[in-house]
């Protein structure tokens, strides 16, 4: 699938250093398009230093805990999404609404010093990769990982208009198990493994574990939930 503007990205011109956006109840994928609403003074900061500059945002999910030292800086998961912001809007509040694109995974080195309002960290790209099988195995899995989700997508998607660019033959797999991890109603710990793992053969292995699951559930949108475009989500 021909990567779009607000998805390309060139790691030779990536600095290594994230601004961080930590939540406690999201987990952004690659090639999916996150809307936010940011109001807390730190990261309206952020937000204006990232329009300024590079336009990046790295979103990281909090690790169990986070309630005791939101306001510090709480332990996160180790592999967070780069985003780019794609569009924003600003309220007369002072607050921000903005869609997000996500662009690649990252896994956190360290933490940059407190000198600003807000959390940066170093990171490190972690791109996908493909295990060396033979092509015939691979074809095996991309028809298999196919014709599970294509059992739920009614449950995923709200109308037919959705349908097809999941169906094209020409997304890559790395690039069809990110959007469907993001679809999926699943446990944000069970998200945040799929974020983590770039073996792009054992994603689609894990998935078509949830995929059965849902297909197994009859009952009303217990396969997934997915909003075009999808609600915000507030820091």
């Amino acid at each position: 699938m021909p990567e779009s503007e607000d998805f390309s990205f060139s790691a030779d011109q990536f600095s290594g250093i994230v601004r961080l956006f930590p939540l406690p109840n999201l987990v952004l994928f690659p090639h999916v398009m996150q809307p936010l609403h940011i109001f807390e003074p730190r990261y309206r900061d952020l937000f204006r230093e990232a329009v300024a500059g590079d336009r990046l945002i790295a979103m990281a999910l909090l690790a169990p805990g986070w309630e005791a030292d939101y306001e510090g800086r709480p332990p996160l998961h180790p592999v967070a999404c780069l985003g780019r912001i794609a569009a924003y809007h600003g309220l007369p509040d002072g607050s921000y609404n903005l869609l997000l694109s996500g662009l690649e995974r990252v896994e956190i080195v360290r933490e940059l010093p407190p000198l600003k309002t807000f959390r940066e960290a170093e990171v490190s790209l972690r791109d996908d990769f493909y295990p060396d099988v033979p092509p015939e195995a691979a074809d095996q899995l991309r028809r298999k990982f196919q014709e599970a989700f294509t059992k739920i997508l009614p449950a995923l998607v709200k109308t037919h208009g959705q349908v097809d660019p999941l169906t094209e033959t020409g997304m890559s797999l790395g690039v069809l198990t990110d959007i469907i991890s993001y679809m999926l109603d699943i446990s944000l710990a069970d998200k945040a493994a799929l974020l983590t793992e770039n073996n792009v053969h054992r994603r689609a292995e894990v998935l078509l574990d949830h995929l059965a699951r849902a297909a197994a559930d009859t009952s009303p949108g217990a396969a997934g939930k997915l909003e075009f475009p999808p609600t915000f989500s507030e820091n």
